[in-house]
């Protein structure tokens, strides 16, 4: 399953059940750094960041921003967009979450994360957070998304991003990353969500569309005046494939573990290769 935005990640992802002994601790005048071992075998360096934003960015969803300027080494290692960080508070258990912002925020001292609102878990802790507050967080992990695939924009003129609920949080840095849209004849973006108050980043809707990008939001459980698709993306997708040569697609997804296994059956089904069908872990 893909990472999405505020969630405790896949369950290839899961921390140990218990740690493994602290392996260093360092203090210095701008942080406290500690090292974990992650059950994947890679080592966990933990640093701490002021938030400072926090808003609401739809109905159980928020918005939130980490001021990284002090590390380089998170401005360094935000290269891909889809890439992910743990954070925590205090001996809360880590999540895993997905940056929504792209790399070029991450250059200018910020990461921007969609965090929903989920009682009992590290993402219900870090929603309650105030301005000035301090959160614990990894450095950057994961490859992300691999745009390679997306080039040279003449060969591959249709490009497809699908994302539900808070999955939107990758698919947005990857979408503001810059994917040469413009350049291409045929650019969607199919959103699933329960409802418009559930959508998140409708504000930046008229951006992305004047970037070169179509946008089919998909309500599953929507109000008697909504005009648009109703249902899940898998079925909306299914009634306009409209791939005129499975050659020159490219895809990208991230949501709930149902869309994606549908979607990429349609986009088999369809001869889409299995390397055009890009999820970011």
């Amino acid at each position: 399953m893909a990472i999405a935005a505020a969630t405790a990640a896949a369950p290839s992802l899961r921390f140990a059940k218990r740690y493994c002994s602290t392996l260093s601790k360092k203090s210095s005048s701008a942080r406290v750094r500690f090292v974990v071992r992650a059950q994947w075998k890679q080592e966990v360096l933990w640093t701490s960041a002021p938030l400072v934003e926090i808003a609401p960015a739809a109905e159980q969803l928020f918005h939130i921003v980490l001021d990284i300027g002090r590390n380089p080494e998170l401005q360094k290692g935000h290269s891909k967009p889809g890439q992910f960080v743990q954070m925590k508070k205090e001996e809360h258990k880590p999540g895993f979450f997905a940056i929504a912002s792209p790399p070029s925020t991450a250059a200018k001292g910020f990461l921007e994360f969609l965090v929903k609102d989920v009682e009992g878990t590290t993402s219900a802790v870090l929603c309650d957070l105030a301005k000035g507050d301090k959160v614990d967080l990894s450095q950057v992990m994961g490859k992300g998304f691999d745009i390679d695939q997306l080039y040279p924009p003449e060969k591959f003129q249709t490009v497809l991003f699908f994302a539900t609920g808070s999955g939107i949080s990758p698919i947005r840095s990857l979408i503001e990353a810059g994917i040469d849209a413009n350049r291409r004849s045929d650019v969607r973006l199919y959103y699933g969500a329960r409802s418009l108050e559930r959508m998140a980043y409708r504000d930046k809707f008229k951006e992305w569309e004047a970037s070169g990008v179509s946008i089919i939001p998909v309500l599953s459980q929507p109000d008697g005046s909504w005009m648009g698709e109703s249902g899940y993306v898998q079925a909306a997708f299914s009634k306009n494939i409209s791939i005129p040569d499975s050659s020159q697609v490219v895809t990208f997804l991230c949501g709930h573990k149902g869309m994606v296994k549908d979607v990429t059956d349609l986009l088999s089904a369809e001869g889409v290769p299995q390397e055009k069908i890009i999820l970011n872990f």
